[in-house]
């Protein structure tokens, strides 16, 4: 009897395919509207066959303790320079709050404390990274669903947006007062690897509070901050958590402290790091870019299903 494919199967033989067509003439193709369409097609195809073979509630694999990588590693953003930030982390986040809101009958603001009191997931999980590396970690935190539950979502919502703390592009306000620290990636990089900050000085330039973070777009001028979405389907997903913990330690800030998404079932730059609000949208056409994520609007497909 010959076996269906398997859903690894066919979306590694999609992503060859895709290799081979790209390998020659890459510029060439990358102006024609023809392959844009078609790697958008590609995106379409990998959110229908993942949905398709996989249940709303299908799990991620998981681990055993002895499997735990001795050192996670982190990526993209390691030390977020914002001042908002750097004020939240000298104090150990005591005066964080997540914010809660958009198209929700509750709005919420949860400091750390609250979020531990919340009913809680444990999961031993790989986190695989678009640059082709990968770790083995124990997460903790809040199921996202609980969250979301005690906001209580309105009819038209849609998506889940994750606004962060880390600032990727400082904007054009070249004029205002600086303190040696470098500005970080800006708008054109398309890699995660290039938006690794480390610690240095507070960035003058950032003058918001945690609300900074709320903003649904940046002027030409405004710092842009990371941020990600997802459908209620992932947000409602089991494994879909809000961490405060790795390997049984508060969460460190270099991988996302003080709280940060695991999207088990997608690739790691859709676990936004350094999260400081939850937005519930009927559409992300009118934030950023308009494509759903920092990432996204630089290239990255919105749906990074594995």
């Amino acid at each position: 009897m010959i076996q269906p494919p398997s859903r690894r199967s066919l979306l590694l033989g999609a992503t060859a395919a895709a290799g081979t067509a790209m390998l020659g003439g890459c510029d060439r193709l990358g102006e024609a509207d023809w392959f844009r369409r078609t790697l958008k097609t590609g995106e379409d195809a990998n959110l229908f066959v993942q949905r398709l073979l996989l249940t709303e509630r299908t799990l991620a694999p998981e681990y055993a303790q002895a499997d735990i990588s001795p050192w996670f590693k982190p990526n993209g953003t390691e030390d977020p320079p914002d001042k908002a930030y750097k004020a939240l982390a000298r104090r150990k986040f005591a005066d964080y709050r997540l914010e809660v809101g958009g198209l929700v009958e509750t709005p919420l603001k949860l400091s750390l404390a609250e979020l531990r009191k919340l009913p809680s997931r444990t999961q031993i999980t790989r986190h695989d990274c678009v640059e082709g590396w990968s770790c083995i970690g124990k997460w903790t935190g809040v199921p996202l669903s609980e969250i979301l539950d005690r906001a209580r979502l309105k009819s038209q919502a849609r998506y889940v947006v994750f606004r962060c703390a880390d600032t990727m592009d400082q904007g054009e306000d070249e004029g205002a007062e600086g303190d040696g620290t470098e500005d970080v990636s800006s708008g054109g990089n398309a890699s995660p690897a290039m938006t690794k900050q480390s610690g240095g000085g507070e960035d003058k330039r950032d003058s918001g509070g945690q609300q900074a973070a709320e903003g649904s777009s940046a002027s030409d001028d405004a710092p842009v901050r990371y941020y990600e979405s997802i459908d209620l389907v992932d947000a409602f997903h089991p494994q879909t958590i809000l961490a405060y913990e790795l390997n049984g330690k508060a969460l460190p800030v270099a991988n996302g402290a003080p709280l940060r998404l695991r999207l088990e079932r997608n690739l790691g730059y859709k676990q936004a790091k350094y999260v400081m609000r939850v937005e519930v949208v009927e559409s992300f056409a009118d934030i950023g870019e308009g494509k759903g994520g920092y990432w996204e609007d630089q290239g990255y497909a919105w749906y990074a299903g594995i």
